[in-house]
């Protein structure tokens, strides 16, 4: 699916909503749900500005699967730098307690060497893995008691754990839509988090979601500015 936006409007564009303008520029986005969300949040950011993007935009099969989701995004990408921006993103249900998240992120650190070398003039954009919030109240408060990890607790652990991993490899070398830390970061600048077992990690600010893990209109407006900017920044030189 390819999602156009594009505003002939001479009004002046909203301050706040950056303008990657990158009309003409070939950008692949594999994604699920939460990147649905994110789409969302351009469109209607482009609704009252003078944003132009072209996307093409596909849901990676299939959610739980991440090892599929990278062979996906390996096909889709091809060869022969036929995009000059492309990214991933792994859904949060593609992380569970049991998850080997060094294993993950080598078989990605690998594949996304192989495609930037049969791919040499594409842009790879880095996306942490998305947080849900962590459950509460009695019944979470119980399993504490017990000795049992609340939902959001062990998972917001192993996504943490992945994330660092993506940060110290590519931090200043490759930009990184960082999603992780817009999602855990309130609109007051506090951080929200959850503890398990003496770690203290990242967890999704309850005000930017209504289910506990897809983003809601706050949510994916703020997603959506910072996505507009990590693509301004990766922008190749024309």
């Amino acid at each position: 699916m390819a999602l156009l936006l594009a505003s002939s409007s001479p009004a002046v564009a909203d301050p706040a909503v950056p303008d990657p303008a990158v009309p003409d520029l070939r950008i692949y986005f594999g994604h699920q749900s939460v990147g649905a969300n994110i789409l969302h949040g351009v469109k209607e950011l482009g609704q009252t500005s003078g944003l132009r993007l072209a996307i093409k935009d596909e849901f990676l099969a299939e959610n739980g699967d991440p090892l599929r989701k990278l062979e996906n995004f390996k096909k889709a990408v091809g060869e022969g730098s036929r995009y000059d921006i492309a990214l991933m993103k792994f859904c949060y249900v593609d992380i569970d307690a049991d998850t080997d998240v060094r294993a993950l992120f080598e078989r990605y650190r690998a594949t996304l060497a192989e495609l930037r070398a049969a791919n040499p003039r594409t842009t790879f954009v880095h996306v942490t893995l998305p947080l849900t919030t962590a459950q509460t109240g009695p019944k979470a408060l119980a399993k504490r008691l017990l000795g049992r990890a609340p939902y959001g607790t062990i998972e917001n652990v192993r996504r943490a754990e992945y994330n660092s991993l993506l940060r110290r490899t590519y931090a200043g070398r490759e930009p990184i839509f960082d999603l992780a830390r817009l999602e855990a970061t309130a609109p007051d600048g506090t951080l929200a988090t959850v503890t398990w077992n003496g770690s203290t990690v990242p967890a999704m600010a309850p005000a930017y979601t209504d289910d506990g893990g897809h983003l809601n209109a706050a949510g994916r407006a703020r997603a959506a500015r910072e996505f507009l900017a990590v693509l301004a920044s990766a922008r190749p030189a024309l």
